[in-house]
């Protein structure tokens, strides 16, 4: 790339806290990239849950974290700040404190991770959020092994469409639930062994029949609430709850029996605010460990929708309709 980055630049900016209606576009000066960040020019941006959380006001930026919303994004490399060393106009994708709706996007260098060959920009834009929670709460935090079983949540949304296949890959029995019985299929199309309608079916009596009542080793789940105690019963000995969201409450009530009885770990963990020495750290793992998998498409990012960045309120109208299955994605440039 050897065209310079422009004064001024679009992003998206809410005129409150609210609904898809605040969202608006503006224009700020191009933001400069410190030292050991690039710029990255933006092809296309993830849209996730945490970002719908922010335009509500229910979820404030980390200190020092830009307030735009976005928090992934792809792109080429425009600018270097000081100590960089990526090379201009290298195709990358990335995870993004914030700022991933503008054409332009401030980043450590080290939470960059080239594009895997044969996607597009909107494929790529899909990645990062999804497979950093993923890789680090399944596979750093939940100890995840083969031959394991694995339930995850809303497996046709990006974290359960990426948490299916990753852990199929690596060799796991999956359990999935879902809000449709095509949404159902759709995940056992991703490698699900199990999947549960969640408005039909009850999830936790389906696990202890097929499991013979061992239960699950590893739960990733977003749901809290009453979930919580479904949970507790339907793991295994030694099983592992790992818990990144609560969209049904994070107030729940639990028999410590039960936990003590199978010996349980219950934890969780954010992302967001997480160091940028841990971000790293899971960028250097996903590189050597998933990246020859999306090569070779025994992964993929499944992309339900590509939205025009001027259409940005349709496209957070669409997310918000939870019709989708997968990636909904913001596309600033083809």
């Amino acid at each position: 790339m050897d065209v310079e980055p422009p004064q001024k630049i679009r992003f998206v900016d809410p005129t409150g806290p609210g609904g898809p209606e605040v969202l608006r576009i503006s224009e700020m000066p191009t933001p400069l990239p410190r030292e050991h960040e690039v710029l990255i020019k933006v092809h296309a941006a993830g849209i996730n849950r945490p970002d719908v959380l922010q335009r509500q006001g229910k979820y404030a930026p980390p200190p020092g974290a830009s307030p735009i919303l976005g928090l992934e994004v792809a792109g080429e490399i425009a600018a270097l700040g000081a100590g960089a060393t990526l090379k201009l106009g290298a195709r990358v994708c990335a995870l993004v404190p914030g700022g991933g709706y503008a054409e332009y996007c401030r980043v450590p260098e080290s939470h960059c991770l080239t594009v895997p060959q044969g996607l597009s920009m909107p494929e790529a834009a899909g990645i990062p959020e999804t497979f950093f929670t993923v890789w680090a709460n399944v596979f750093q935090i939940g100890r995840l092994k083969s031959g394991e079983r694995f339930l995850v949540h809303g497996g046709a949304g990006g974290i359960g469409t990426t948490a299916i296949q990753l852990a199929h890959a690596r060799g796991a029995e999956v359990f999935t639930t879902a809000g449709s019985d095509e949404k159902c299929a759709a995940c056992r199309a991703l490698g699900a062994d199990h999947a549960f309608n969640y408005k039909t079916d009850g999830f936790a009596e389906e696990i202890a029949r097929i499991t013979a009542g061992h239960g699950v080793d590893v739960i990733l789940d977003m749901v809290g609430g009453g979930y919580t105690e479904k949970n507790v019963n339907s793991l295994a000995l030694h099983g592992r709850l790992v818990q990144i969201a609560f969209q049904q409450g994070a107030n729940v009530t639990l028999n410590l029996a039960k936990i003590m009885q199978k010996r349980l770990l219950i934890t969780g963990s954010t992302l967001r605010p997480r160091s940028i020495e841990d971000k790293a750290a899971i960028a250097n793992e996903l590189h050597r460990e998933v990246w020859p998998l999306l090569r070779t498409r025994q992964v993929t990012v499944i992309v339900d929708k590509v939205v025009p960045f001027a259409e940005v309120k349709a496209a957070h109208e669409y997310f918000d309709s939870a019709q989708h299955t997968g990636k909904v994605i913001l596309q600033m440039l083809p």
